[in-house]
């Protein structure tokens, strides 16, 4: 009879703590200034989806403090407990998002209001597109592989924040080049979709889940019954 360590070391899951808290650092510092300029350049142009953006970019802030706030703990034990806590302000932020992305794209779709051509908010939505996905991407990594469902879940806050780049960006350069106001409200209804459905997620814990303890197996070379369940964060 062989041991069969599952999850990763003592040693390991402290590096990969002070990994998560530094990607949390980056996240809130590059949204707060994302938040500032896109509300911003979205009173000037009285744009509703720079200003839903920039709210956006507000909850993405809400949710990733709430992530640092559980790895601020340094036992494993006072981590693993704060868990479900972080989930579900997570849930709550993407319930929120959805819940403004959806109010916002009916009103636009009825005609309340008509944006003004912005370049800095084009800069801006440019400038997340190629940001976010490396933030979201080495997050979801290291959540996955410490086994933390909220790190997972904040990731894909992050990513969500990718879409929403993208949607605000086409609609941003359609409305300024070819005035179709209605392609990002559009799509705006697709991202509320997938805000609720990951909120959802978050709420109910899906999406990673910790590793097993240690197992013991024959020595065959066959995976255990433990091991095949292992972590499947997001597959």
């Amino acid at each position: 009879m062989a041991a069969i360590s599952l999850g990763p070391s003592p040693a390991r899951r402290d590096a990969l703590a002070r990994r998560i808290r530094l990607l949390v650092a980056a996240t809130i510092t590059y949204n707060a200034i994302e938040a500032a300029v896109a509300l911003t350049a979205g009173s000037l142009a009285s744009s509703t989806a720079l200003i839903g953006f920039g709210l956006d970019s507000v909850i993405e802030v809400s949710s990733a403090a709430a992530v640092a706030w559980q790895f601020s703990a340094r036992e494993h034990a006072v981590r693993e407990a704060r868990e479900r806590t972080t989930l579900r302000i997570i849930a709550a932020s993407f319930f929120a998002l959805a819940a403004y992305v959806t109010v916002d794209a009916v009103r636009a779709l009825t005609g309340t209001g008509e944006a003004e051509r912005s370049v800095l908010g084009i800069v801006i939505a440019a400038l997340s597109l190629a940001v976010m996905p490396f933030l979201s991407a080495a997050q979801r990594r290291t959540g996955r592989e410490l086994g933390s469902a909220s790190a997972v879940a904040d990731s894909k806050q992050t990513l969500l924040c990718t879409y929403l780049s993208a949607v605000l960006l086409a609609g941003l350069v359609l409305n300024a080049t070819l005035g179709w106001s209605w392609a990002d409200p559009i799509a705006a209804l697709a991202i509320a979709a997938i805000a609720l459905k990951e909120g959802r997620d978050a709420w109910q814990g899906k999406g990673c889940c910790a590793p097993p303890p240690a197992t013991t197996a024959p020595a065959t070379g066959t995976t255990s019954a433990a091991e095949a369940h292992s972590c499947d964060c997001c597959a």
